[in-house]
């Protein structure tokens, strides 16, 4: 959504939550004998711009930011944040990565190495599995 879309969204969300605020106190709570000063309308509505603007500036920070979206590297290490039975999450640096195991189910906080990259999710397999491979490759050559 485009920035000009986004900010006349926001503001037309905004005042319906407004007017839809004051329907509730001036109409609707004197039914069930429920009475709020003006002074307390007027409060609950300021709180709600308030809170409006705060939620439209995080909201807009977050869709001006531009994916970045660079899949980590082959033999890369990395560490389950979750099992992987077979599949679960992995922090590669500080991102979190959707991952499928090759092998064998990896338990939570076990370090792991990356062996593919398909679409998003990342290949990975057990650290010592893929160091053992390494070790007889090199032996064989």
């Amino acid at each position: 959504m485009k920035r000009k879309g986004y900010t006349i969204y926001s503001i037309i969300t905004t005042l319906l939550e407004e007017v839809a605020l004051a329907a509730v106190v001036l109409l609707l709570l004197p039914k069930w004998e429920i009475s709020i000063p003006l002074w307390g309308l007027i409060l609950m509505m300021v709180a709600l711009g308030a809170y409006a603007c705060i939620a439209y500036w995080l909201g807009k920070k977050a869709l001006d930011k531009k994916p970045m979206i660079h899949p980590p590297e082959v033999g890369s290490k990395c560490k389950a944040t979750t099992p992987l039975t077979p599949r679960g999450y992995v922090r590669v640096g500080s991102e979190l990565w959707k991952a499928s195991s090759t092998s064998s189910i990896i338990d939570k906080d076990e370090e792991v190495v990356i062996v593919g990259v398909k679409d998003l999710t990342v290949l990975v397999a057990p650290l010592e599995t893929y160091n053992h491979k390494n070790v007889n490759k090199a032996n064989t050559k």
